[in-house]
Formats: C-alpha cells, sequence, structure tokens
C-alpha cells in the first residue's frame, strides 16, 4: 500500500533547511541590533557589530582562498575574536580548530598539521609557543595576530608588527558578507582535539546539527531565560565552550569575556553586570570562594563538570548565593550531555545527603536520545542497582561523526551502534548514572584531560627511568592530579626536583605529575603494569 504522506510532500528550499546555530546570530542581531552582545574589559559590542564583524571575518577568510572544508586554527584567550572565530569561521564554510592555549609547542604543531589549517589566528601573548610549533610544524598557515586591548593595557605590551594584525584583517572585511550556510546539516563545523590513552591526540569532528541541538539543550539545562548574562570562566578552546557562544545568542544574552580567571574579576562581573550563569571545574568554585566575603545579591547558577566538588565546597557555594549543577560529558558528545537534574524534594535533604546526590553525573540532556551503562561486551545494560559496574556509552545526534583522518578509531568508537565513552558507571533506579572510574586512564585535572600515558612517554626518554607508570591522585583543589610510579635503572638515581623539572620541558606545565612514588612497580606475569594497585596504594595513602 502506497504511503500518501510520501507523495509528492519532497523537501525543498522552501520546507527544509540544514540546521546550524549560525542563524541565532542573525536572527538575533535582526530584532535585537543595539542589545549588547560582549562585555570585554570598557568595551560593549552590540549585536548588530558582532554580526558584521563576524560576517567581516567570513568575507576575509573567503578572500584568502579559503571555503567549505577548509581548517581555520584559533589560538585565543576568552575574548571577543573568540566569539567571533565561532561565527565568522563557519560562516565561510570553513572548520573552526581551537587550541587549548595551555599546550606546549609540539603538540599545537601536530594538531596544526593533522588538521591541515591554512589560517592561524593567535593571541599576541601565546605567539612565542605559536612561533615555536610553526617551527616544528610541516605546514605554514597565514598567521594572523590579535592584539587584545585589555591585555596591553595590563601588561603595557606594544602591538606585534611582525603578522597580519587581526583588527586590520576585519576591517577590510565586507559587513554584508552572504554568508554560508551548511550545504548539509552534517557538514563540519569545528575539530577539537582530545587527548588519547595512547599514541597522538585524537581530532572530534563536531557537525552543525550537533552544535544547533546542544546550543539549544543548554537553554533547557541551564533554565536561561531571554537576556541572561554569561560570564566565561570556562575556556572556549575547551569543546567549543559547551557550545555557549551559540547559546547566548540564541537568547539575546550577553558574553562578559574573561581573560583570566581570578576572584576579583570574578566578583567584579558578578555584581557589576549581574551576571546569571557561569561554568568552570571544582577548581573554579575554589578560585571564586579565596575571595568571597558576602552573599551575592541575585543567584547565580553555577555549572560544573569534571569530578564532583567535596561537601565543603558545596556548602560554601550554596551559602554564598551559587546554584551548583554537575554535568557530565566529552569532546566527543559536544561537551556535556549529561545533567544532574535537580529534584525540588531533595532541598528538604541534609546537606551531606545532597552532596552525595550532586556527586551523580544524572540523567541525559534533552537533545540526547539515549545514555545508559551498558556491558561492553554483551552491549546489554546493567541492572540500575548502583553497584554493578559498565561502560557509558550515548546514541543521539549530539555525537560526534568521528575521529578525523582516523577510520580505526571511529568504527571502534561506534562498534554496536553506541558510542563508546571509555569511562565506567554504575546505574541507580531512578535512571541517574554515576562515574565510578575511567577506562583509558584519562586524568581529568581542572576539567583539561590529561593523557598518563603521554606523561609515561616523556619520563621513559629520561635516562635514569626504566619503568614509569602514571595514574589519578585525588585533589581537594584541582580534582584530580598526576601521580608517577618509577623505578630507576640499575645504579642510577635521579630526584623528584629533577623528574619535575624534566617533565616541565617536554611538556605543559598542568600535566607534570605533582607527586612521584621511586618504588617497585607491580606487574603481571606476563610484564604487564597493574595499575589498579598503584590506584590502590594512592586511594590508601600508602604510595
Amino acid at each position: 500500500m502506497s504511503n500518501f504522506y510520501n507523495i509528492g510532500l519532497d523537501r525543498n528550499p522552501a520546507n527544509y533547511q540544514p540546521l546550524t546555530p549560525l542563524g541565532f546570530l542573525e536572527r538575533t542581531a535582526s530584532n535585537y541590533p543595539d542589545s549588547v552582545a560582549i562585555v570585554h574589559g570598557d568595551m560593549k559590542i552590540t549585536y548588530q557589530t558582532f554580526y558584521d564583524r563576524s560576517r567581516q571575518l567570513a568575507s576575509q577568510l573567503a578572500n584568502l582562498g579559503l571555503g567549505r572544508g577548509d581548517t581555520v586554527s584559533a589560538m585565543l584567550a576568552n575574548t571577543p575574536a573568540m566569539l567571533e572565530c565561532h561565527y565568522g569561521v563557519p560562516m565561510a564554510g570553513s572548520v573552526l580548530h581551537s587550541i587549548n592555549t595551555r599546550l606546549e609547542a609540539a603538540t599545537i604543531a601536530y594538531q596544526l598539521d593533522h588538521a591541515e589549517a591554512k589560517v592561524l589566528i593567535v593571541d599576541q601573548e601565546f605567539l612565542p609557543v605559536a612561533e615555536g610549533a610553526l617551527q616544528l610544524a610541516e605546514r605554514s598557515p597565514i598567521v594572523i595576530v590579535y592584539c587584545d586591548p585589555v591585555w596591553v593595557e595590563e601588561t603595557k605590551e606594544t602591538a606585534n608588527t611582525t603578522y597580519q594584525d587581526y583588527e586590520a584583517f576585519l576591517s577590510q572585511g565586507d559587513k554584508s558578507f552572504r554568508w554560508l550556510m551548511p550545504e548539509d546539516e552534517w557538514d563540519a563545523i569545528s575539530i577539537n582535539y582530545t587527548s588519547g590513552t595512547t599514541g597522538n591526540p585524537k581530532g572530534v569532528v563536531c557537525h552543525h546539527r550537533g552544535a544547533y541541538l546542544l546550543a539549544l539543550g543548554n537553554v533547557f539545562t541551564a533554565d536561561m531565560p531571554k537576556y541572561s548574562t554569561y560570564l566565561w570562566t570556562l575556556p572556549m578552546f575547551h569543546c567549543n565552550g559547551w557550545c555557549f557562544p551559540w547559546t547566548i545568542s540564541a537568547i539575546c544574552g550577553t558574553h562578559v569575556c574573561l581573560r583570566l580567571v581570578r576572584a576579583e574579576p570574578i566578583w567584579h562581573a558578578l555584581t557589576e553586570h549581574k551576571v546569571t550563569h557561569l561554568c568552570g571545574a571544582p577548581i573554579v568554585m575554589d578560585i571564586i570562594l579565596s575571595e568571597q566575603t558576602q552573599r551575592l545579591a541575585h543567584k547565580v547558577a553555577f555549572f560544573t563538570a569534571a569530578a564532583p566538588p567535596p561537601e565543603s565546597t558545596l556548602a560554601k557555594m550554596q551559602q554564598a548565593g551559587f546554584e551548583v549543577t554537575h554535568l557530565y560529558g566529552l569532546a566527543e558528545v559536544y561537551g556535556p550531555a549529561v545533567v544532574n537534574e535537580w529534584h525540588d524534594e531533595w532541598d528538604e535533604l541534609p546537606i551531606q545527603e545532597q552532596a552525595k546526590l550532586k556527586a551523580r553525573q544524572g540523567v541525559r540532556y534533552l537533545p540526547l536520545e539515549a545514555l545508559d551503562v551498558m556491558n561492553p561486551e554483551t552491549m546489554e545494560p546493567v541492572p540500575a542497582d548502583g553497584k554493578t559496574i559498565g561502560e557509558v556509552m550515548f546514541r543521539g545526534n549530539v555525537v560526534m561523526k568521528g575521529y578525523f583522518k582516523n577510520l580505526t578509531a571511529t568504527e571502534s568508537a561506534f562498534a554496536g551502534g553506541w558510542f563508546h565513552s571509555g569511562d565506567l558507571a554504575v546505574k541507580y533506579p531512578d535512571g541517574y548514572i554515576q562515574l565510578k572510574d575511567r577506562s583509558k586512564d584519562i586524568i581529568i585535572s581542572g576539567g583539561e584531560n590529561i593523557s598518563s600515558f603521554e606523561i609515561e612517554d616523556v619520563l621513559y626518554k629520561h635516562p635514569a627511568i626504566a619503568v614509569a607508570a602514571v595514574v589519578a591522585c585525588p585533589h581537594e583543589k584541582w580534582g584530580e592530579v598526576p601521580f608517577a610510579f618509577v623505578e630507576c635503572c640499575e645504579s642510577q638515581t635521579v630526584s623528584e626536583q629533577e623528574l619535575k623539572a624534566w617533565c616541565s620541558d617536554h611538556m605543559a606545565g598542568f600535566k607534570v605529575p605533582k607527586h612521584f612514588a621511586f618504588t617497585t612497580i607491580p606487574r603481571t606475569p606476563t610484564g604487564k603494569i597493574q595499575k589498579f594497585q598503584l590506584r590502590e596504594q594512592v586511594k590508601s595513602g600508602k604510595a
């Protein structure tokens, strides 16, 4: 029998357009052109100006010959330029590659080469590291330097004259540039590199559809009304700022840029700009509380990920006027895709019980079709008993396209029709999940992923080291920090200070182990290191 609902009712430009978050900015600029979109220092940028500058950036990239599928790398702080890149780059049809500003030159060089970057937009503060990366890289992208006026005022630095200036570059652009919609909502909008457990970092490719849905999912999850004010305590390079660069435009909100996450400017922004929402790792809460002298005059929603904050921190945040919500996700699901949705009746529970509930990762975001804890061997859900451990798996439109130029890793991640997170968890009777371990040995420190294998590789290169194993160590401030166990070569010795200096010379500072133990490392009969024993030693304090 014919399905008449499919006859003569085909897609056409009038009834079908690919989903993309780029239209959020166009819509808000058209309807609220004079509303403040961005606050940065003494600057206030309206939505019309924000939209104009994004189109100027897009037109200039097009003038350089960039188009669909070309990569533009951005190594920027939380500044207006980074927000403009989130619109201007994909408006040219190109793909935005946001670089972690804390990385070392070698890793940046790898990313520039692997992503085939054609343009690098870099903050002048990070130019020395970027130049080091360019010397190591095989590619030679066009370099455009952004000289942040707030940074200039604080440091009294003079503007760079070696490379093309970002403002001069934009000034030549066309404000009325007819920017490109994606040809398909499956087209890539961004690539973000995530630490792997072995080898080089993997490039997570996200599409316009997922960015659109996750951005709107943030509105529902964060309960964000129109004209909300968002403070940028979360790095925009991290999973595209959890898609909030696009979310805020959808609600005609205001971005309050914050170049450095420090207590004084945070509290100033909270009161001066009536901030309503902010995000960050638990370390951000510690920074906020370090100079907390009064209770907020209005309720502020704080969304945190990574390790759950200590009970004492939650209590202090609540007393200061913050409403803390725990999120969970990965770069592969556009940032947060799981939320610890709070039930009103839980407010009546003792603070200790509330802390236990807040430590759970929660339930799926509205735009995520499925979330479960499953046995990776049988692909069957584990019992919802709060005890049986399985792997967290995702399915839906806010899951990545896959890993860039890495078919093997992509197929492995999507085995059985689910995205395998590699995180181990339990599931409770009410459907909430809680992480218990990480099968990939990833250490989450201050919200940043650190590969234990990367640290071990650096340690093995030291002439005095025979065996090295790195595990996560709980830390009150950072959530987790690397703890290194080492065995020295026969007749060789090395001090903890020497190893820290060695690591500092070969990797980013936040990856350097905070603790070292010189001991015999347990192995199986076949020589495999038994990391679970090392974790137990750290947990029990025997290390």
